[in-house]
């Protein structure tokens, strides 16, 4: 196919191909598109003949592509990056006027901590558009990313996507949450010794103070896991349980009265939180004014 061959392309038919590919169903794409499966459908039907394959097989419950699909992703991919790319740079972007739709990805405590901010900002500066918040973590990024489901993410991160780019906001450090009034802060036996309160997305009941307090050959006693951070301050309430949180979710927590924070007993790592956000829209002027204002609210220069 050259170049004048392309004018009989519907570029929609790709973007339906590529979403196929992220979500493995007829279903999940239409609804991911806001289209009708019919729609999806018979435009699998028309990607089918255009490219003499079957593309897509089903299985169980899950429609596999085929090696002839794969290769065609592989390529397709970073040329829709590119388009996407070439079709933003050539929009101005006013935020005063901008009714942007802004869909980003950000893990519980940076949500609940720094959000708040970040939005009251962006309500000042531009009225008009509107944020989208997907909850994610380390494993949901990689793949909120690659979707398009988000175009920007703050968390903690490991993997992403090959054409994704990542930017350290801050290094931070747990601080310990307790609602006692006990004076003076907690010796090592004595944190060893409390129940605990961990807040973990996925239910564990162990973290990186855990592995910490096992190079010391100690350990402490999880009593609740919860999956988010915004009730942590009433379940901790007029208990001896304590709370070991990132440092700017602590001062969130403690803001409103009822608890202190202290730093840990032990010598605990920093860690990175980090921006991360689809190489597509790297140069996207809408995008690019939404990256600065979370590194303006959301990152801390003196922790770098």
């Amino acid at each position: 196919m050259n170049r004048n061959d392309l004018r009989r392309l519907d570029l929609n038919l790709l973007i339906v191909f590529e979403t196929l590919m992220h979500e493995r169903s007829v279903t999940r794409a239409a609804e991911k598109l806001f289209l009708g499966q019919p729609a999806i459908s018979a435009a699998l039907a028309r990607l089918r003949t255009l490219f003499d394959d079957p593309l897509f097989v089903r299985t169980g419950r899950s429609m596999e592509p085929t090696p002839r699909a794969q290769e065609i992703f592989t390529l397709l991919s970073p040329a829709l990056d590119s388009i996407s790319t070439a079709v933003s740079r050539a929009a101005d972007f006013d935020p005063a006027t901008s009714k942007a739709i802004f869909r980003i990805g950000l893990s519980d405590d940076v949500e609940f901590a720094l959000l708040p901010a970040m939005l009251r900002r962006l309500r000042a500066e531009a009225p008009g558009v509107v944020l989208v918040i997907r909850r994610t973590n380390y494993l949901m990024m990689p793949g909120l990313l690659a979707s398009g489901e988000i175009s920007v993410g703050v968390a903690y991160t490991e993997e992403l996507p090959a054409n994704a780019k990542r930017k350290v906001l801050r290094r931070t450090k747990a601080k310990l949450l307790r609602a006692d009034t006990v004076p003076g802060a907690l010796s090592l036996d004595d944190f060893c010794a409390r129940p605990h309160a961990l807040v973990s997305f996925a239910g564990d009941l162990t973290g990186f103070i855990d592995d910490e307090l096992a190079k010391l050959g100690r350990e402490r006693h999880i009593v609740l896991a919860v999956p988010q951070f915004n009730g942590l301050a009433t379940l901790l309430s007029e208990t001896d349980i304590v709370a070991s949180v990132p440092d700017y979710t602590a001062a969130a927590l403690t803001a409103a009265g009822g608890l202190r924070a202290e730093d840990l007993p032990l010598e605990a790592q920093t860690y990175e939180l980090h921006m991360a956000w689809r190489g597509a829209q790297d140069n996207d002027p809408a995008e690019r004014w939404l990256r600065s204002r979370i590194q303006m609210f959301c990152g801390d220069p003196d922790s770098l």
